[in-house]
């Protein structure tokens, strides 16, 4: 069952009352404005919340389309890409969560920001584990979608939306380069010593950019499956090659924290919303 948009209408209601329009809350929000060339698709069977988050975002200078169902999505999948998929978890027929598992199966790297109307932990974990990049409970504001929105494409600007990263070649962050080729890391043109662990473990960072990674499926990639590793080593393990790539390892811009979740690998170093 998708939660109707009066929850988040009497959000804006509320914005409404304080500063006067929703006008005023868009422009009020719009403080480091992206070039507004990007297209978001809005994906709700909710018609009321599509129509109210496309207006929106189409106010902020965003190319917007509302699709109704993930059949819609996929069919229109086949022709066009957007930058950016803003996705209900729940919908008649498939839901989100299984258009979204489709896309990553695929190997698609398409940033998805998951809306829901429950805002309980294990659908956040759920859809973060799917291979959400940003997730958002009803009701929100929309100058708070508009942010995380942001947030996303900012974050992947250095890569073209669908492209996973090579596996090999060299992965350049900070002073870090990473050689997955050969096996080597430098950091100031200096060689780094890392042992064959923390190798595997950077290396499953590097090759899932800007993708939070829980605990459980950081062993997996670095360790492979069927693995003993708990997680409190894998938390070791991590302050481990926090101190070989970070400029401060007790603030950590490259490998960061996704609390209650696992750890997200950030190469431009930017400060990720939670």
């Amino acid at each position: 069952m998708t939660m109707t948009s009066s929850a988040v209408t009497r959000s804006v209601s509320a914005r409404q009352d304080a500063k006067g329009s929703i006008r005023s809350v868009h422009l009020e929000a719009a403080t480091e404005p992206m070039p507004r060339t990007s297209m978001i698709w809005v994906v709700d069977d909710d018609p009321d919340l599509r129509q109210m988050v496309g207006t929106y975002l189409l106010d902020q200078g965003y190319d917007v389309r509302s699709l109704s169902d993930v059949k819609q999505l996929e069919a229109r999948l086949e022709f066009q890409r957007p930058d950016l998929i803003v996705l209900d978890l729940m919908m008649p027929g498939d839901d989100g969560l299984t258009a979204l598992r489709r896309l990553r199966d695929a190997g698609d790297d398409l940033p998805v920001v998951m809306l829901t109307a429950r805002g309980e932990g294990v659908d956040r974990i759920i859809g973060l584990e799917q291979g959400a990049d940003d997730y958002l409970a009803k009701p929100f504001l929309p100058r708070e979608l508009s942010a995380r929105i942001e947030a996303v494409l900012r974050r992947r600007s250095a890569l073209p939306a669908g492209t996973p990263l090579a596996e090999g070649g060299d992965v350049v962050f900070g002073d870090n380069v990473l050689d997955l080729a050969a096996r080597t890391l430098t950091r100031e043109s200096q060689p780094v010593v890392i042992t064959s662990g923390e190798f595997s473990l950077l290396a499953s960072f590097v090759q899932h950019p800007h993708r939070p990674l829980s605990r459980e499926r950081l062993i997996e990639l670095a360790r492979g499956p069927g693995c003993d590793t708990d997680s409190r080593s894998m938390d070791v393990q991590v302050s481990r090659v926090r101190k070989l790539v970070e400029p401060d390892p007790t603030r950590p811009r490259y490998i960061q924290t996704v609390w209650g979740y696992g750890y997200v690998f950030v190469p431009d170093g930017q400060p990720r919303s939670r």
